[in-house]
């Protein structure tokens, strides 16, 4: 009888083992994954929701889906990641010290993500780049009325609607706002914040920088 007609030859050797082999139980596929310092994807997944971080806290208010986005992917990055550390850690520590870099850039990442939106430079930043776009379009608008936009593009930002009220000027950011609309203002006169100011309404204002400032209709 041939070694072929036997299924001896080397193929049905290794087939026989690959069929015979245990399968890895979920614990042993778990140490394996912590293993492996985070690469390809891990990596760039945390960029991506940094960036969102950074955009997000660029819109007046915040920007509600892409604080749900950047949420969400930031505890569940968070999650995965300290998961793999202390797996790592207690069975794999040589990998954590032959790819150091790879294993601090995630928390790096986030770090650098977190100070920027918690010190407004995303926000002021692009206030800033705005700025002379937007009080040239303020300075065509008169005292007491509202001049609807729909989403016209100035600046960098997309506005709703511009108003001048008490010589505040209101900018209605597209998509500001968590909850409630919100936007910017302009005023060479100092607002008050976190309370309600007479003349305008039910705004409460944030200080942004020099003349601008953060409004939140309630």
């Amino acid at each position: 009888m041939s070694a072929a007609g036997s299924g001896a030859g080397p193929e049905g050797s290794v087939a026989k083992l690959i069929e015979i082999a245990e399968k890895p139980t979920f614990g042993q596929r778990l140490i394996s994954w912590a293993s492996r310092p985070p690469g390809r994807l891990y990596i760039p997944a945390c960029a991506v929701v940094a960036a969102a971080v950074l955009f997000e806290d660029s819109v007046p208010a915040g920007h509600l889906p892409t604080f749900a986005f950047a949420l969400g992917g930031g505890l569940l990055l968070a999650g995965m990641g300290a998961l793999r550390m202390g797996i790592a850690l207690a069975v794999a520590r040589p990998m954590i010290r032959n790819y150091w870099l790879r294993w601090l850039s995630a928390p790096l990442i986030a770090a650098a993500a977190i100070g920027l939106a918690v010190a407004d430079v995303p926000l002021q930043a692009r206030v800033q780049a705005s700025a002379d776009d937007l009080v040239a379009l303020g300075a065509t608008t008169n005292d007491s009325t509202s001049i609807p936009l729909g989403g016209e593009r100035t600046g960098l930002y997309s506005l709703n609607s511009v108003t001048v009220a008490e010589e505040v000027v209101h900018f209605e950011v597209e998509g500001a706002g968590l909850f409630y609309p919100a936007g910017l203002a302009h005023s060479p006169e100092e607002i008050p914040e976190g309370v309600f100011v007479p003349g305008q309404g039910a705004r409460v204002y944030e200080h942004v920088d020099g003349d601008w400032y953060v409004w939140v209709e309630h």
